[in-house]
């Protein structure tokens, strides 16, 4: 029997939702399944981490995810936060700053049954996690922002080799598994050192993969055509703001941001992190999407499952990803964020149903 110890962490606003929603969904997918064992240990972050311990991400959380697998994360809503707390890195980006979670993989697929203005995406946006733009990551110490004065506010943006190639490596690896056409994001056109050296060292690691098409688009350029022809694309690496903009549009074209799960990924740890943020103007009220928690679950298993050759966490994380495929494919329980009325935990229940179905017709792995 392996054991792997998983990190859930809810986080704040729709967060105590959707993410023992995902639990539910994971607990039914394991179900049955021999040979493997998952430990949930749950830690304090956001809101319960300051009311309980005075910060939103304790050091005692982070020392607990240190021996854990991997982990989840509910979405954040930093901005609340005490002005003490507000003025730190936020607890998703101290995370992936302190775990080195270097590539974020945001998938967009359209699914059938489901109205979408892109009705045939189907596309993973590779995005570098851990400098570019974002000010609050590229900086050893500090944040990469400064005002010399109140009316002047400046930036600084990282780009190096080494996080571009590490980001580059994995999406053409990605793309090898699927359709096998890469395409780069940039803005060498006006950033030509920054951008230009992230376009220059992305075209040098495709040199690698002969076997993958690869082409590049300015980053303006780019967010029009996913609007026209987004079905085109296949695997898409971005620097980090960029990619972030462009996975939220990407979304929505799929039919909702909702949907749209991710996992932050290092060399040897992951984070599963929906897409979308902590919505605090529905949380509580029951209607959230979880769909875009439990994707995200689904994909952390197939993460885990490739790096440790475990057949057995890949068929968990398959009940799940055909579940959704079911209940989305249905059409009779949808959030309002997809044109219905269910709530999350009509979601969840559909879900865990479609479920048992499909394992009562499946040949369960033999127990350990």
């Amino acid at each position: 029997m392996t054991t792997y110890r998983l990190g859930v962490l809810e986080g704040d606003g729709i967060g105590p939702e959707v993410v023992p929603a995902a639990l539910d969904v994971l607990a039914a997918a394991a179900a049955g399944v021999g040979g493997v064992y998952l430990r949930l240990e749950r830690l304090p972050v956001g809101w319960e981490a300051i009311r309980r311990l005075g910060v939103a991400l304790p050091e005692s959380t982070v020392e607990s995810l240190t021996g854990c697998d991997a982990w989840i994360l509910g979405p954040h809503d930093s901005q609340s936060y005490p002005p003490a707390e507000r003025d730190k890195l936020n607890p998703s980006g101290a995370l992936r700053k302190r775990f080195r979670l270097f590539a974020n993989l945001r998938p967009a697929r359209a699914y059938r049954g489901l109205p979408a203005l892109s009705p045939n995406l189907d596309l993973v946006i590779a995005r570098e996690n851990t400098e570019g733009f974002y000010a609050d990551r590229n900086m050893a110490v500090g944040s990469g922002e400064f005002m010399p004065t109140a009316d002047v506010a400046l930036m600084v943006g990282l780009v190096t080799r080494e996080a571009t190639e590490r980001i580059a490596r994995v999406a053409f690896q990605l793309a090898r598994s699927r359709r096998r056409h890469v395409t780069i994001v940039h803005k060498a056109n006006v950033l030509r050192w920054s951008m230009g050296l992230f376009r220059d060292v992305c075209r040098a690691v495709a040199a690698e993969f002969p076997d993958v098409a690869c082409d590049d688009y300015h980053v303006d350029a780019l967010a029009a055509h996913l609007v026209r022809r987004g079905a085109d694309f296949d695997v898409i690496v971005a620097e980090n703001m960029f990619g972030d903009i462009l996975s939220d549009l990407a979304g929505e074209l799929a039919g909702s941001l909702g949907m749209a799960g991710s996992v932050n990924a290092g060399s040897d740890v992951a984070m599963a992190q929906a897409t979308h943020g902590a919505a605090p103007d529905i949380a509580g009220r029951g209607i959230a999407n979880p769909i875009g928690m439990i994707q995200s679950v689904a994909l952390l298993l197939r993460w885990l499952a490739d790096r440790r050759s475990d057949v057995a966490l890949a068929l968990i994380a398959s009940r799940i990803e055909h579940a959704v495929e079911s209940v989305l494919g249905d059409g009779t329980v949808r959030t309002p964020d997809l044109g219905g009325q269910a709530s999350t935990r009509d979601v969840t229940m559909a879900l865990v149903s479609a479920i048992d179905t499909e394992s009562a017709r499946s040949t369960f792995l033999p127990r350990v």
